[in-house]
């Protein structure tokens, strides 16, 4: 009974935003129009706009709903590099944890039960380098985030193991989206695209991926 009152709890929660049109809000365009609005927010309530921002980077994420890549923009943007970071970097992992372990408790016994046997060797994998799989799945973003957060949860990792991997596999990707707020922060005309700091931020966006797989590689060796 309680499994099913927290899965129509996630349904309706994931429902309503979509029913409300606020994924309309989550989008680059969005975050431009909205951005010195929010800045002047949080020149007045300081500590009202940090805890609603994180609040709400941590629903996001733990929804599994479209935009938590806009909002590490966003937090960028607000922020800066090094105090969006911070943000970012625990908001985005309690939301993956708390993703981790609502995915576990509605779905692993079921899924544990029904495929015990063909997981047996998956099991035997994540109970001996899990920690290394989870890095390496975080480090390189070959899968999408929130698919990542469920399938773990189905899995034997440790649920603390997965909170301090998530956080430190993420923190490399975390720097880079941030920083490219900070960069999307300043740009006034579309003129203002072309300058070399932010065309430098994007640039990461896009190496990031390659960096990261040498370095899986090089650990792999």
């Amino acid at each position: 009974m309680k499994r099913a009152i927290l899965a129509l709890l996630v349904v309706a929660a994931i429902a309503l935003f979509f029913g409300m049109g606020l994924d309309q809000y989550l989008t680059l365009g969005a975050l431009k129009e909205s951005q010195g609005k929010f800045a002047v927010m949080l020149e007045q309530s300081p500590v009202r706009v940090t805890l609603t921002a994180f609040v709400l980077y941590i629903v996001v994420v733990a929804l599994s709903l479209p935009g938590a890549a806009i909002m590490g923009l966003a937090m960028g943007a607000l922020f800066g590099l090094w105090y969006g970071t911070l943000l970012v970097s625990f908001a985005s992992t309690i939301g993956a944890t708390l993703a981790f372990l609502t995915s576990r408790y509605l779905l692993r016994d079921f899924v544990q039960r029904r495929f015990g046997g063909k997981l047996e060797a998956i099991n035997g994998g994540m109970a001996k380098d899990g920690a290394l799989y989870l890095f390496m799945l975080r480090l390189v973003p070959a899968f999408p985030f929130f698919l990542i957060n469920l399938l773990m949860g189905l899995t034997q990792i440790r649920t603390r193991t997965f909170y301090w991997v998530s956080q430190l596999g993420m923190l490399a990707g975390t720097i880079v989206y941030v920083n490219a707020g900070t960069q999307l922060a300043r740009i006034e005309s579309l003129s203002e695209i072309s300058s070399p700091e932010v065309l430098l931020s994007f640039a990461l966006l896009g190496v990031f991926p390659l960096i990261a797989k040498r370095i899986v590689r090089a650990m792999q060796k």
